[in-house]
């Protein structure tokens, strides 16, 4: 990969706020770097919420999420189709297949396809299923084909079976978290009101009506799952940053490569992660 290359980077999740919350620290690295990022939403999210659904909650959350990649310069694509109504059939995955195209990704990023959401999983399949076909010209043959595999990597989870997660990139996002938790907070919906209901949480729902108030909540919940990740990879960011900075970093983000995409040495993986 030749020096100072811009790179683009393909996200994509099942719902709008997915990319997010996921990968938000890393994506604001890439931005801020001059490179390229694209949010893309493999479903409208209609039916995440307790009281609003249909396409009320999907203008909703397409603007949220429009709103949340503007505080990083992150593009973002919100594709219609319903939530908990998503397949791994051939006509969806050509969807996949022209996205990707069109965007022609250094790399993409996705979900694990062990997952318990079945538009997690589906999302991973898609993209992996589209991963050779995006080479071949007789294939959605009206959208000009690539001419290599993109890398594909996978964002972090916790679930053990059938297979756990195993990390080959760690990193650290204390200088991103700003801008992380600001790009969370702009996922009213779901931070502030679906998210406590799912938990049961007793005056978390309808949520506090103030800013400050958002950006506390999406502050806690950002800092507690990108500590964990933190903690639990230690090691890993050590290895990357030495000792002292490693042992330092407070939040991080973490993602496996799929061998579906493109195989890569250590060099070009660091390469695609040029921070």
């Amino acid at each position: 990969m030749a020096e100072n290359k811009k790179l683009r980077v393909l996200v994509i999740g099942a719902h709008p706020d997915d990319c997010e919350l996921l990968t938000g620290g890393t994506a604001s690295k890439y931005t801020a770097l001059g490179h390229t990022v694209r949010y893309v939403s493999a479903t409208n999210g209609d039916t995440g919420h307790f009281a609003q659904g249909g396409g009320t909650l999907a203008r909703r959350r397409a603007e949220e999420a429009k709103a949340a990649a503007a505080e990083a310069g992150i593009e973002s694509v919100v594709m219609d189709i319903h939530n908990n109504g998503f397949e791994t059939d051939i006509t969806t995955r050509e969807i996949f297949i022209r996205r990707i195209r069109e965007f022609a990704p250094d790399l993409i990023i996705t979900h694990r396809p062990w997952d318990y959401h079945p538009d997690h999983r589906r999302t991973s399949l898609l993209v992996q299923d589209s991963s050779y076909a995006v080479l071949i010209p007789n294939v959605c043959p009206l959208t000009p084909v690539l001419r290599k595999t993109p890398v594909i990597l996978y964002t972090h989870d916790n679930f053990k079976k059938p297979v756990e997660f195993s990390a080959d990139v760690v990193i650290n996002i204390d200088d991103a978290l700003e801008s992380k938790i600001n790009i969370a907070s702009r996922h009213v919906s779901q931070l502030c009101e679906w998210l406590p209901w799912v938990d049961g949480k007793p005056g978390g729902v309808p949520g506090p009506e103030d800013a400050a108030g958002r950006r506390r909540l999406a502050e806690e919940k950002i800092k507690t799952r990108d500590k964990r990740t933190a903690d639990i990879f230690r090691d890993k960011l050590i290895l990357k940053y030495g000792y002292e900075a490693g042992a330092r970093v407070e939040c991080a983000e973490a993602f496996e490569l799929c061998e579906y995409g493109a195989r890569v040495t250590d060099e070009e993986l660091q390469a695609l992660f040029p921070f």
